[in-house]
């Protein structure tokens, strides 16, 4: 009895986390947080997770087009693979951490790297630069138990066809344990909430035009088509 009722409170998690893009309340992103992008920028690796919110307004769902924003010059693809809360969470262990997961998804967040440059340069926040409208796509959302292991997960994404990003989950700094527990001692994560992991190696700059592909493993693959505002 005990089981059966375990088991139909996980089916009605999954069930309620499958609504995530619409029921969660924010997005929290992590910053460089591949070994191989340390590496390439040449910078010391972080001793804890660099941490930053999105709102929730900046989702998009494939079929819909990534809107640049005019007051842009310079905006990234970044893909990444996404966490997605299944219950309240605030001040867990790392061992506890995966039990508050529901499942996962595909997602990129999108850089105003023009923006960025100049917050990081003065100390300012990242908000405009990473929380703009159409910043986080993001696929459909994938069970728990689609996943044999979240820390070895291809990701790949191309750009009119050409292969821009391809890494690992592997060589992730910080493992999706780390981050929820971090994350949960300042604030508390909710039902639908999403984390994004980070980035592999080769972020760089789209235009108006371009067509994005992305995918992670066998389990969700991306198109997008971007226009200007």
């Amino acid at each position: 009895m005990v089981q059966l009722t375990q088991i139909l409170r996980m089916a009605c998690q999954n069930q309620n986390a499958a609504n995530f893009l619409h029921d969660g309340k924010k997005i929290v992103g992590v910053a460089l947080n591949y070994m191989d992008v340390v590496k390439a920028r040449n910078v010391p690796v972080p001793q804890e997770p660099l941490v930053f919110l999105k709102p929730t307004s900046s989702y998009l769902q494939e079929g819909q087009p990534i809107v640049l924003p005019k007051v842009f010059t310079k905006v990234a693809y970044e893909v990444e693979l996404g966490v997605v809360i299944g219950k309240p969470c605030k001040n867990v262990s790392k061992t506890d951490a995966m039990s508050y997961v529901a499942g996962y998804c595909l997602a990129l967040d999108l850089t105003a790297q023009c923006n960025l440059g100049a917050a990081r340069a003065t100390g300012h926040p990242w908000t405009l630069g990473k929380g703009f409208d159409t910043s986080t796509p993001v696929s459909h959302f994938i069970p728990l138990e689609k996943v044999n292991d979240p820390h070895n997960l291809q990701l790949w994404l191309t750009v009119n066809g050409a292969v821009k990003q391809k890494g690992c989950t592997a060589d992730l700094i910080f493992k999706v344990p780390d981050i929820i527990s971090y994350v949960s001692k300042y604030m508390t994560l909710e039902p639908n909430d999403l984390i994004l992991t980070g980035t592999p190696n080769g972020s760089d700059a789209f235009k108006a035009g371009d067509v994005i592909e992305c995918g992670m493993a066998d389990l969700a693959k991306l198109t997008f088509q971007v226009e200007a505002e």
